[in-house]
């Protein structure tokens, strides 16, 4: 929301005394943890509201600030204004005459805006403050993203003479080395991740087919392809791709894995490159680990409230194990690294096993697995109970040597902490029965399953209300008793949600605390069914069940709630 000049932005909540010394120190640790703006962090947790906040700046710098960006900017003061400008310097032009242009700026703290900007422009400028957000919004709609967009890219390089793919599939690594290091190609591989990375994109996926070279990006859980670069290009993009992450770039018949790590607008990014021989060439995966764009905080994750006071107590525990379930990329990671914030202090040492290690915590001991030289999730766990730890983090319990050493772990007072592939938290019980662990050992150690899934949450922008029909209610399995006459919500479709009614995502949980009566079923080895049926007795919702919360909160749509639960 806001730019990232956090001593000016320290010394200003300082000077207005908007937050106490103790606690503004406090958040500004935060910041520099995370990468968070500042003024982020104090508006997210509720110390200002961002209105207040807003018209406070413009009024300490002297702004005139504007509450209501214009319906419509005019032409002429659009076309006045170059998109390198606008992007460079965060401005959006609301009028502007022969002498003089008035601009929405979206960072005031910039004192060498206006000089450089009435030098550029040869007016006099005069700026006011807005709301960033919206601000940006703006400048990305009739500027669009870039000086020289993916489709200008694409039409140089199929105009100019560019060394490509003619479909013989021989090449030497020198030849291979050279097609990855021709500009028009670097210059396309930046702008496919920074855009990706502005768009915060999860992954990027490079694609080769029979006659067609795909490039999509998987935004808030979605798939989305962008214009298609011409199939002659996927060899140098694909090679490109592969000398940033120091892979063999001659090497075409077996996967490979690796990283790049970038800077994008000053921020650290990380990308983790997975590459697969297939039919038509390498297909190849990025996904992107953006610490910043991700909340690490667990008041920030939008939990309900027995769920958010349940994980405080249970990581707060002496021992015990509690696990996180859920498919691939549904946030498992981000809860226990939210979790484990909560309780890493100078007085708890901390010791994780990932495979990779995905964000860096200052604090923690973070161990990335490597089954290639012996290392894995077992090897580590062993040696984790040789170097006094008070908590144990292993990033999944995939078979049962691992299930056994966190269990004797939990036994001689250790908290672990790890996830599972299932689909709901009952489940979680009977995998590991599966795996051959003692249904007694499970009952004894096992304190909490908690399973989860990330659906997208309907744009604040765009969001309208409905009152939904029978078929719709049906839909959910519910009757209209259930319901009443509570409006359900959508998203129309604006600039700010590239029209898709979606933008962020938000989490809907399953919370199994396990009682004695669950505990006893446990041990009588009962099916999933009956564990889950006394944990509703005792008053767990459901996946479904949260969903229908989400949606009467006017957070999420019917159709995300039935596609994932």
């Amino acid at each position: 929301m806001f730019p990232s000049h956090s001593p000016a932005i320290y010394e200003f909540l300082k000077e207005q005394r908007l937050v106490e010394p103790a606690q503004l120190d406090e958040l500004n640790e935060e910041h520099k943890a995370t990468g968070k703006p500042l003024a982020d962090v104090v508006v997210d947790l509720g110390i200002v509201e961002k209105d207040e906040l807003l018209r406070r700046i413009a009024e300490h710098l002297g702004y005139d600030y504007v509450a209501e960006l214009p319906v419509q900017f005019p032409g002429e003061a659009i076309a006045s204004l170059t998109g390198k400008l606008a992007r460079d310097y965060g401005v959006m032009p609301m009028r502007a005459d022969e002498q003089n242009i008035d601009l929405l700026v979206t960072d005031p703290f910039n004192t060498q805006a206006v000089d450089d900007l009435t030098f550029a422009l040869d007016r006099n400028v005069r700026l006011f403050f807005a709301d960033p957000d919206k601000v940006e919004v703006q400048i990305k709609q009739h500027y669009g993203e870039d000086e020289e967009s993916i489709d200008d890219l694409l039409q140089e390089i199929s105009t100019g003479k560019v060394a490509a793919d003619p479909g013989n599939r021989e090449f030497s690594e020198r030849d291979l080395e050279s097609m990855a290091e021709q500009t028009p190609i670097i210059k396309f591989v930046n702008l496919v991740i920074g855009q990706a990375i502005r768009d915060k994109a999860s992954d990027i996926h490079f694609e080769p087919f029979e006659h067609e070279f795909k490039i999509r990006y998987r935004i808030d859980g979605a798939l989305y392809e962008m214009a298609p670069p011409p199939k002659q290009l996927a060899l140098p993009i694909i090679s490109r791709v592969k000398v940033l992450a120091s892979l063999n770039i001659a090497e075409r018949r077996i996967p490979q894995d690796g990283r790049i790590k970038i800077n994008i607008g000053g921020r650290p990014v990380d990308l983790r490159v997975s590459t697969l021989p297939t039919q038509f060439g390498e297909s190849v995966v990025l996904r992107v680990l953006d610490q910043s764009a991700v909340r690490l905080d667990i008041s920030q994750l939008g939990m309900p409230e027995d769920v958010f006071n349940g994980i405080h107590e249970i990581v707060r525990r002496p021992n015990g194990i509690f696990i996180v379930t859920g498919p691939t990329g549904c946030g498992k990671t981000t809860t226990l690294y939210s979790g484990l914030r909560l309780v890493n202090t100078v007085d708890v040492k901390i010791l994780t096993a990932e495979d990779p290690v995905e964000y860096e915590i200052e604090g923690i001991m973070q161990v990335p697995v490597n089954p290639l030289v012996g290392l894995t999730f077992a090897s580590a766990l062993r040696s984790f109970l040789r170097q006094d730890p008070d908590i144990i983090m292993v990033g999944e319990i995939r078979d049962l040597e691992t299930a056994q050493i966190s269990i004797q772990a939990s036994l001689t007072g250790h908290l672990v902490l790890s996830t599972l592939h299932t689909n709901d938290a009952a489940g979680a019980i009977t995998r590991l029965i599966d795996m051959g662990v003692e249904s007694f050992l499970i009952a004894s150690t096992l304190e909490a399953v908690l399973a989860q899934r990330l659906v997208r949450r309907i744009c604040g922008q765009c969001k309208s209300s409905y009152l939904p029909g029978p078929e719709v209610v049906a839909q959910l399995g519910s009757s209209r008793d259930q319901v009443g006459d509570r409006p359900f919500s959508f998203g129309k479709g604006c600039p700010a949600c590239s029209q898709s009614g979606y933008k962020g995502r938000l989490g809907i949980y399953e919370w199994l605390r396990l009682s004695d009566q669950v505990r006893d079923l446990v041990t009588q080895r009962a099916p999933t069914l009956a564990i889950r049926q006394k944990a509703i007795e005792q008053g767990m919702r459901t996946l479904r069940d949260d969903g229908l919360r989400a949606i009467f909160d006017g957070n999420t749509t019917i159709e995300e709630v039935v596609k994932y639960t």
